[in-house]
Order: structure tokens, then C-alpha cells, then sequence
């Protein structure tokens, strides 16, 4: 059958992009070869989102008993948690589904790959059905991966699937990688009562993040009790007798009864047939141009492209590549400014850019911060530790971060005004309800500027 867009992979890119082009009018088909929404969906954001939730009433009770006020204890059954996350993961899907139906995408499921140009043959238990497309969207994402002597082990060493797969918690856990993914995760596990190692070979926590946002977490980590191990490398992590069992560079050894291994992603490119047909792939990544094109009549999104592992960024790139061959727009790829979050108590966000990037690009740089020990909604949780500081160059905001009690309220409004690059006249433009977690950004944004240090 012939189709305007062949669409390959159905996580948040994927399955954007091809429910875009069928608004468009676009005949369209997509091909998955595992279950509907990706990793995002099914194995990172929503899952850890759901136990991240499920569990926070942990985090607010410890908090509220620091301040005398409250007392007992809360209750989580860990295996009906994954149950229930199980459920609502698999009614996702199916809306996902009858969305797909509604629209008249057709869906194959079965590993793509890209044989020649104009056409997908999609691998199936049934043999291999033909595809042609006028034009090929690559939208397959990016998986786990691992250095020498850190892969998991199917026992004790898991990587972030098998985390999310458990349907009991361990009683002590070692988090190989301090990024978000390692960091949300632990605290998952610190809530259900493990005892909670992280180890990393950077010299902060959260490396991406500004440095005080960094200092900020290692602070409330350190009166939780983790034992945090920074600027150490790992040489092994591995499963003996029952335990997980790490090994430094230098011979320290830590066990617990699990380790987790979350140093990072890699695209998932190998066997599409795409160098083939021009396109150009460095360490698996699909390079592409302005206008997100890996080769002639092939777009590549999301993860897999390597501009940004965010399932946002990724749905924001399908637009775009929908539209474009929707004929909606001539114009070359722009994203505007990206927010991220870190999930959890404390949460994190950032976006735009922050002052160690306006010093290696040689801008001038100013930041104005406010405190959430003097926000009312912050006092009223009991949990004041962190910061909202805005980055300023030539008298325009260009960057805002913030780390402590439901930061992450605060990443629409920053990167709204992030992207219209407000400058002073503009603060008292827009209202700010009091009280709220906002005013945090409010008070930043007119606190005294001080010079990057």
C-alpha cells in the first residue's frame, strides 16, 4: 500500500507525528515493533512518574513531622502499586489505539527498516509486508547503555527497565549514575525505606545542572543519609551470592541487595539500511540538517538524532516534520528553548541557558535569585531548602532554574519567559497569584542582579 508518510517507531516522536500528519489529511502508517509510546510510556517517565506520586505522601509526612506537627506513618503497597501502574500504562495504550483508528493511521507492528528509498519493510511473525511512502519518518528512540563491566545481569543488576519492572522494593540499593534518571529513581526507592548508595564518576550529582542547583541536592541527600560516592569510577558491578556487589577503581566494595545502572542512553539506529541511502550515523546517531532530514524524503526525530533526549523536544521535532511535509512550512527547524525537569522532592527545572554556557560563549551574565525559605507555599509543605534564580545577558532573562518544593510549576511560566526574552519593564506585566509557588519566580526575577561568578 502507498502511503504520504511511513512512520517508524511509535514512542512520543513516533506517534506525534503520525497522528499530525493524518490531521493533515495524510495517508499514513506507523510501525512499532514492541508496545505503543516508547520508553516514555512504558519504561521512564510515566511509570516513574506514578510511583514518584504514589509515594510522595512519604516526603510531605517527613517534612510536616521535622516541624512537630504531625505524626504516623504511610503505607505503601509496593506490589499493588505496580499493579496498578501496570493498568494505567495499558489503558494509555489502548486509547493510543483507538486515537490511531479514529484517524486512519494504520498500524504495523513489526521491526522497520528502510530497504531503499520510497519504501519500509516491516518484519513480522507472518513474514515481511512492503511499505511505500513517499516520505520516511525514524522515530525509534534510544535505549540503555553501558560501559565495560556495568551491564546488567538479569539478577541482581538491573538497568531501568528491570527497575520499573519490580513489584518489590529492595531493602538497600545501589544507583550507578547521578542523572535524572538514577536520581528519580532512588528517591523511589528512599520512600519505600531502602537504604540508598549513589555513585558517580563526576564530582556532582546532577551533572547538567547549574552548579548551586547540584550543591543544593547533595545537601538534602546528605541529611537523608545516602551515601553518595562521587568522582569514583566504577569497575565492576556484578552479582554474588544474593547480593549486588560493586567494585571501585582503587578496590572499595559496596553490596546491597540490587544495583541500578543508569549512566545514559544511545540512540537505537542499527539495521534501519539508512547509510545506504546517504544518510550519515556518528556512534549511532542520525545526523541530520535544519530541516531535521537524514538523507532525501527521510526525517529523523527525537532521541535517536541526538539533539535531545526529551520525549517533549521529540513531539515538538514531529510537528515540525509533519507540517513540513504537510507543506505547512518552508522554514528550517527551530525549537525555541527546552525545559527539563527532574521529578521527586526536591524537584528541579531548567531551561534556557545558564552561566557557565554565557561564559564559554564570552556573554555578559548576570543572575538574580530568591530563596523558597521566604516562599508562603514552600513554608506551608514544610520543605524550604532550595532556590528560583534567573540568568540575565544584556538585560534580557536568557535562562531560569530552580530546585526545591514543586519546582517543576514553575518550568511553563520560565520558559515562556525565557522565549520572549523579558527584560525589567516587563515583570509587572503579567499578574502573579499570591500565594503561590510562582511568586518564587516573581521575586527572582526582581532580586538585585549580581555578576556571574
Amino acid at each position: 500500500m502507498a502511503y504520504d508518510i511511513a512512520v517508524i517507531g511509535a514512542g512520543p516522536g513516533g506517534y506525534d507525528a503520525a497522528t499530525e500528519a493524518a490531521s493533515f489529511g495524510l495517508k499514513v502508517a506507523l510501525v512499532e515493533k514492541g508496545d505503543l509510546g516508547g520508553t516514555c510510556l512504558n519504561w521512564g517517565c510515566i511509570p516513574t512518574k506514578v510511583i514518584l506520586g504514589a509515594t510522595s505522601a512519604v516526603e510531605e509526612l517527613a517534612s510536616q513531622r521535622k516541624m512537630k506537627v504531625a505524626d504516623g506513618e504511610v503505607n505503601i503497597d509496593y506490589a499493588a502499586l505496580a499493579t496498578r501502574k501496570d493498568k494505567l500504562i495499558a489503558g494509555t495504550r489502548k486509547a493510543m489505539v483507538q486515537r490511531l483508528k479514529q484517524l486512519g493511521v494504520d498500524l504495523y507492528t513489526g521491526l522497520g527498516r528502510i530497504p531503499t528509498s520510497g519504501k519500509v519493510s516491516v518484519e513480522t511473525p507472518e513474514g515481511t509486508q512492503e511499505i511505500e511512502a513517499a516520505n520516511i519518518i525514524v522515530a525509534t528512540g534510544s535505549k540503555p547503555t553501558f560501559f565495560p563491566g556495568l551491564a546488567p545481569d538479569g539478577e541482581r543488576v538491573m538497568d531501568s527497565n528491570d527497575f520499573l519492572a519490580m513489584t518489590e522494593m529492595p531493602e538497600s540499593l545501589i544507583v550507578v549514575g547521578a542523572g535524572f534518571i538514577g536520581l528519580e529513581m532512588a528517591q523511589a526507592a528512599h520512600r519505600m525505606g531502602a537504604k540508598v548508595t549513589v555513585v558517580d564518576a563526576m564530582d556532582r550529582v546532577a551533572p547538567l545542572e547549574d552548579p548551586e542547583v547540584s550543591k543544593t541536592l547533595q545537601s538534602i541527600f546528605k541529611r537523608w543519609k545516602w551515601d553518595v560516592r562521587l568522582g569514583v569510577r566504577v569497575q565492576s558491578v556484578k552479582t554474588e551470592s544474593d547480593k549486588a556487589v560493586l567494585t571501585l577503581e582503587g578496590g572499595d566494595v559496596v553490596e546491597a541487595d540490587k544495583a541500578l545502572v543508569a549512566v545514559g542512553r544511545g540512540p537505537v539506529s542499527n539495521n534501519l539500511g539508512l547509510e545506504e541511502l546517504g544518510a550519515t550515523l556518528e556512534r549511532g546517531t542520525i545526523k541530520v540538517n535544519e530541516y531535521l532530514e537524514a538523507a532525501p524524503g527521510i526525517y529523523a526525530i527525537g532521541d535517536v538524532n541526538g539533539i535531545i533526549q526529551l520525549a517533549h523536544a521529540a513531539s515538538h521535532q514531529a510537528h515540525y516534520a509533519a507540517s513540513r511535509i504537510a507543506g505547512k512550512t518552508e522554514a528550517a527547524y527551530e525549537s525555541g528553548p527546552v525545559p527539563s525537569v527532574l521529578y521527586g522532592a526536591p524537584e528541579t527545572m531548567r531551561v534556557g541557558l545558564m552561566p557557565e554556557q554565557l561564559r564559554v560563549e564570552g556573554r555578559p551574565c548576570e543572575t538574580s535569585k530568591f530563596a523558597f525559605a521566604g516562599n508562603p507555599i514552600a513554608q506551608s509543605h514544610a520543605s524550604t531548602q532550595g532556590f528560583c534564580k534567573v540568568i540575565w545577558s544584556d538585560n534580557k532573562v536568557v535562562g531560569v532554574t530552580a530546585v526545591g518544593h514543586d519546582a517543576s510549576r514553575l518550568t511553563t511560566p520560565a520558559t515562556m519567559i525565557v522565549q520572549e526574552g523579558w527584560t525589567p519593564n516587563d515583570i509587572h506585566g503579567t499578574i502573579f497569584p499570591h500565594p503561590s509557588l510562582d511568586e518564587a519566580l516573581l521575586n527572582a526575577l526582581k532580586a538585585e542582579r549580581t555578576e556571574c561568578k
